[in-house]
This record gives C-alpha cells, sequence and structure tokens, in this order.
C-alpha cells in the first residue's frame, strides 16, 4: 500500500508539473507588462529558463513588437492586427482571447538590448532541439549575442552534443559566453585560446569588445589573442589578394592568348580581337536563350554548348575578316590597324542593332554559382572554373604549336616567313588559319568572361589595351611569355588598387611595362629567328 501510495503521489507531481510550470511563465508575461527594460531583461532570463519550449512564439513577438498588455486587467497577449481592432492570443497556448479596440491595451514597449536579450533567451531554448539545424541556428545566435545567464545551459548542450559540428559551434558560444561572465580567471584564460584558436574577424570582434571591460590580470592574454589574430588576418589577406590576382590573370590570358598568336605570327595590331570576345559572349547569351525556351533541362549544359559555337562563330567571322580585308593589307601595319578598328565599330554597331545597347542576362549554371571558404580565403566557384578552363586552353595550344603539324607550320612562318613559303608552306594560308584560330580562342574567352562581366556591345573594349599589355610584355608571339605576363600583371593590379586605385594602378602598371621595354624590347620570352632577329 505504501508504494503504491508513493507511486501515485509522484504520478500526481509530474502531472502537475507542466500546469505548474506554465502558471509560472504565464506570471512572468503578466509582469512583462508593467516592467521597465532592465526589468524586462530580468525576466525574459527567467522566461527562457522556464525550459518552456511553448514561450517561444510568445518571445518572438516581444521582439518584433507585437506583445500588448489589456488595460482591464494588466494581462499580457500576443496582437495581431484586426482591421480597426487587434486579435488577442495566449502567449502560450497559442489559443484566441478574442478582440480589443487597441485603445483598450497597451504596447509592451522594447528596445534593442532587450531585443539582443530575447535572441540569446531564444538561442537558449532551442539548443536542446532533436533538429540539428535548429541547435545550429540556437548556438550560433548565442555567438552573436553571448551572455553568462546562458552559460549554464550552453554546458549542458555540450555535453549531450553529438554532431561535431554543432559541438564546435558549441565551444565557440560556451568561450564567448565566458568572457562576460563571473567565472573565474583561468577559465577565462582558457577561453581567450579557443577564440583565438577559431580566429576570423567575428572571434576579433569579440576580443575587442572584451577587452574593454576585463580584468587587468586577463587584458594581457586578450591584446596577445587580438595581434596573433591580425597577423594571421594580414597573411589570408595577402593570399585573397594573389588569389584575386590569379584570378584577373586567368581572365587576362584567355583575353590575350589568341591575340598573342596572331600578333606572334602575322605581325598584325588587331584592333577587332576585343570584339571577337563580345561575340563570343554573345553566343552564349543566344545559346542559353535556345536553351530557356526549347530545353531547360539542359541549362546547366549550357556553357559546354557555347564554347564550340562560339569558337565556330568568331572563327568563321575572323578568317571572313582576314580574306576579306587584312590579307591586302600585310606589310602596312598603320593601315591594318586603322581598317581593324572600322571593323570594331561596324562590329559592335551591328550588335547594338540586333541585340540592343543594354547589357544581356548570361546566368550561371548551378556548379559555376556561389562560393566556398579554405581556410581564410573566398574563393567564388566560377572564377575558380575560369581559372582552371584558362589553363586548360593554354595546354591545348601549346600541344597545338609543339606537337602538330599545323603547330610546325605556324613556328616556321614566325621564325622566317620568306625560307618558310620556299619549303613549300602556303603562308597565306597559314596565316588564314591562323587568325581563324585566334578569333576562335577569343570567342571561347568570351564565354568564361560572360559569366563574371556584364555582357554589352563594350565588352570587348575592356580588355583590348590589357591585352596588348600582356602581349608585349611577355614576349611576342611566345605563350609562356603570355601566361607569366597575364599572372604576373594580374597579381600586380590587385596589390595596387587598395593602395592607389583602380584607375592610378592601371596607370602604374602601364608605365612600369614601358620602362620595362625599354630594357627588354621583345618583352620577358623573346622569339628567337632569323626573321624575328633581323
Amino acid at each position: 500500500m505504501l508504494i503504491r501510495f508513493i507511486s501515485l503521489f509522484f504520478l500526481i507531481l509530474f502531472s502537475a508539473a507542466p500546469s505548474i510550470a506554465q502558471e509560472d511563465a504565464s506570471a512572468l508575461f503578466n509582469a512583462l507588462g508593467k516592467a521597465n527594460f532592465k526589468q524586462a531583461e530580468e525576466l525574459v532570463g527567467q522566461i527562457a529558463a522556464t525550459g518552456d519550449p511553448k514561450v517561444v512564439p510568445a518571445l518572438e513577438a516581444f521582439a518584433d513588437g507585437n506583445l500588448y498588455t489589456r488595460k482591464s486587467d494588466g494581462a499580457v497577449f500576443i496582437g495581431v492586427a484586426a482591421g480597426s481592432n487587434l486579435a488577442l492570443i495566449d502567449p502560450l497556448t497559442g489559443e484566441k482571447a478574442g478582440e480589443e479596440a487597441k485603445g483598450a491595451v497597451t504596447k509592451v514597449k522594447v528596445n534593442n538590448g532587450l531585443r539582443r536579450a530575447i535572441r540569446s533567451a531564444l538561442g537558449g531554448l532551442t539548443l536542446l532541439s532533436p533538429d540539428k539545424a535548429i541547435r545550429m541556428e540556437a548556438a550560433q545566435s548565442i555567438l552573436k549575442s553571448p551572455s553568462g545567464d546562458s552559460l549554464d545551459l550552453v554546458e549542458t548542450a555540450l555535453t549531450n552534443e553529438t554532431d561535431t559540428a554543432v559541438k564546435a559551434a558549441l565551444e565557440e558560444a560556451r568561450a564567448a559566453s565566458l568572457l562576460i561572465s563571473d567565472r573565474p580567471i583561468e577559465e577565462k584564460k582558457a577561453a581567450v585560446a579557443t577564440i583565438k584558436a577559431i580566429g576570423g574577424q567575428a572571434s576579433l570582434s569579440l576580443l575587442s569588445t572584451a577587452l574593454n571591460s576585463a580584468d587587468d590580470t586577463l587584458k594581457p592574454d586578450i591584446e596577445a589573442a587580438i595581434k596573433s589574430i591580425q597577423d594571421t588576418q594580414s597573411l589570408w589577406a595577402m593570399a585573397q589578394n594573389i588569389w584575386y590576382g590569379l584570378s584577373l590573370g586567368s581572365v587576362l590570358l584567355l583575353a590575350a592568348i589568341g591575340l598573342a598568336i596572331t600578333f606572334g605570327v602575322m605581325g598584325i595590331i588587331n584592333m577587332a580581337h576585343g570584339e571577337m570576345v563580345m561575340l563570343g559572349a554573345y553566343t552564349t547569351f543566344v545559346v542559353q536563350e535556345i536553351i530557356r525556351t526549347s530545353a531547360p533541362g539542359l541549362f546547366d549544359w549550357s556553357l559546354a554548348i557555347a564554347l564550340p559555337v562560339a569558337f565556330l562563330v568568331t572563327g568563321a567571322v575572323g578568317l571572313v575578316i582576314e580574306r576579306g580585308v587584312i590579307r591586302f593589307l600585310y606589310g602596312r601595319p598603320l593601315e591594318t590597324l586603322l581598317a581593324t578598328w572600322g571593323i570594331s565599330l561596324i562590329l559592335q554597331q551591328a550588335v547594338r542593332s540586333i541585340f540592343g545597347a543594354n547589357n544581356r542576362e548570361v546566368g550561371n549554371p548551378s556548379w559555376m554559382s556561389g562560393a566556398f571558404e579554405l581556410g581564410g580565403l573566398t574563393i567564388t566557384w566560377n572564377r575558380l572554373w575560369i581559372v582552371l578552363f584558362a589553363m586548360v586552353v593554354f595546354a591545348f595550344l601549346l600541344f597545338l604549336l609543339k606537337k602538330t603539324p599545323m603547330g610546325l607550320r605556324m613556328r616556321a612562318v614566325t621564325q622566317n616567313r620568306r625560307m618558310a613559303s620556299s619549303m613549300g608552306i602556303r603562308t597565306p594560308w597559314v596565316d588564314a588559319m591562323t587568325f581563324a584560330l585566334g578569333s576562335g580562342i577569343a570567342g571561347i574567352a568570351g564565354v568564361a568572361l560572360s559569366q563574371i562581366d556584364n555582357v554589352s556591345p563594350n565588352l570587348g573594349q575592356g580588355y583590348i589595351i590589357d591585352s596588348f599589355m600582356v602581349v608585349v610584355f611577355g614576349g611576342v608571339g611566345n605563350l609562356w611569355g603570355t601566361l607569366v605576363g597575364a599572372l604576373s600583371l594580374g597579381i600586380l593590379n590587385k596589390f595596387l588598387e587598395p593602395s592607389v586605385g583602380a584607375v592610378l594602378g592601371k596607370i602604374l602598371v602601364l608605365v612600369l611595362i614601358i620602362l620595362f621595354i625599354q630594357k627588354r624590347p621583345r618583352g620577358l620570352f623573346a622569339l628567337k629567328g632569323r626573321a624575328v632577329e633581323a
């Protein structure tokens, strides 16, 4: 009988516990109606300490400024606009409690400090959720607004946590909360070491904030941690600039590599080369438009389809230009420059007439969208794929020039055109194929550039001057020189821009190239041959 009595007692106690907790939480919410901001922060902490997940919607409504006190009895409700009245909702049960005129209720005021306390309380309440995503969000919420009051709950959640990612976030939240708690100095020093190991801008902000109110015995540790993080960030910033430079260099390589071939083999200053890049970008736009209307499921393959199409379109345009205009102007560089400049204007106007002067949208496939973190670097997928694509194009052209009969003829014409002609090589045919190849390469460069730049009739104009600088700096007609020149100028630009600005940076690069050419007129890697040296 005694055992039965004790069992019945505990059964009644446990069944009554939720209602007791609910009554306590209800009283705490009602107390918010008469509390000042400081008292309201304490009440929010007490509400969170109940551990009842039912209080979450009410706290969220409080943060949004949607809690109201009914003047007749001082009860607090969630208020929702219902015409000229307010529909009142019980903050714990979510049940409707009728409507009241707006004059019959008073809004419970909230400020930014109180909102931070509410966010911290909400984070603590969701730390023990069975949903991993909710637990992660809660840990990050506490990390953004650390509080000594939530420390015990964070440590409890940390003990029970099994997921590695969530556990790491909880460790960060615990360390951030420790710094502003009343725990012993040894625990705070360990927290500083944890935050220092995490690193990053968020950790730097936490330590800088904690430094203002830290104990004198803790300040040296915090200052040393701040300096260590700043030194690490400086190194990562340098690495980020190098990556940006390589990314810009790969774009310059794609734009200049076709020009290096035509300029090196034919000696033609082709001012229409930028328009070949522009035509490749517009070809990508047309391919994507056809896919969008006819086969949307193939959109992720649109760039793979656009590459050969752009190569053929721009290669054909280049062949027509060479056969129709340029072949009559060999040996007259000034007239060739003026003729190709005129062709560039004609092509720009033709594109404006067909597609309009406004920018055209070229979408990114899913595999080129977004970014990822690599240590302290932020790397976007479209830039990474363009760098890899530029290296593939470079390797393909190197193989073509070194290992194929066409490449052998091109090198022979480059080094000694008269001797190549006397050995039976049809130099006009080599010129035509070389110009078509250079134009085709510019076209596939346009496919890549459409992913990172505006597709407009002026697209090519932004790269033609930089392309000539790359070719002249690296060595006319030398692919390795073009590669080194493009990457060098890209990195140099990115290191100059933060200190002197983009425009002045380009001017300084131009001046440096002019000074370099004074010492080495043939560039970094000069071609060798009787005709070249003559």
